[in-house]
């Protein structure tokens, strides 16, 4: 066994004098270079900056499923319609979700004219 581990080490010290003079050269490289940072055309980049493609007029559709096919919405008209004036919160607790979704979900339902906002409360259309 000891011979064994005896062969191992002298391997690994026979490697880590070969890839000695590699460290070195990477580290001398890694100096010279922050050295000429801020030389000449500013500082350089590690790697180049990503770019959004721009979907503006090339009729892709956002990700995701489509805006109101999801369930909450039917939820929050079933509820207007039980409960003509419910708020928000009270549809949220009914719905046992927090009301910032539904925040979100109930102007599209009043730009869809289907529900109406009355002082506090929201009532069908």
């Amino acid at each position: 066994m000891t011979d064994f581990l005896d062969e191992k080490r002298k391997e690994i010290d026979a490697r880590l004098r070969e890839l000695r003079p590699l460290v070195d050269e990477y580290n001398r490289l890694e100096r010279a270079a922050a050295a000429l940072d801020g030389v000449g055309g500013g500082p350089r980049r590690a790697t180049p900056a990503r770019r959004r493609r721009s979907t503006a007029g090339t009729g892709t559709r956002r990700r995701g499923r489509p805006r109101g096919s999801g369930n909450r919405a039917k939820q929050a008209l079933e509820l207007v319609r039980a409960q003509p004036g419910i708020t928000i919160s009270d549809m949220a607790a009914a719905m046992k979700i927090k009301p910032n979704y539904l925040y979100r979900v109930m102007p599209t339902l009043q730009s869809e004219g289907q529900v109406v906002k009355r002082d506090k409360g929201w009532h069908p259309a």
